[in-house]
């Protein structure tokens, strides 16, 4: 079965990239910690010492139109924090 992984760059995720050497990404929600473990050592060619998961509830969401007001909710979505080994490091900005 093929995962999906996508990074995540927001300041929050920055921060834990800068301090503890831990690094955001978005999964698919079938995935788990083994798997995303193995997909990030290969893509990455990095030494993964931790992986924490944790699924970000979609958010209701309500816009006001002429007509009326339209609802819908966020599709909730699978985030996880890697912990690399020391030495190690991901750079997402070499192919840019």
């Amino acid at each position: 079965m093929e995962f999906r992984i996508q990074p995540v760059v927001t300041e929050k995720a920055n921060r834990l990239t800068e301090n503890d050497n831990r690094y955001t990404f978005r999964v698919s929600p079938e995935a788990n910690k083994y798997q995303i473990k193995e997909l990030v050592e290969s893509l990455y060619n990095v030494k993964v010492s931790d992986v924490n998961t944790m699924v970000v509830r979609g958010k209701n969401k309500r816009r006001y139109t002429k007509t009326c007001i339209v609802k819908g909710k966020t599709p909730q979505w699978k985030k996880a924090i890697v912990t690399l080994a020391q030495g190690s490091s991901i750079d997402f900005y070499s192919n840019i």
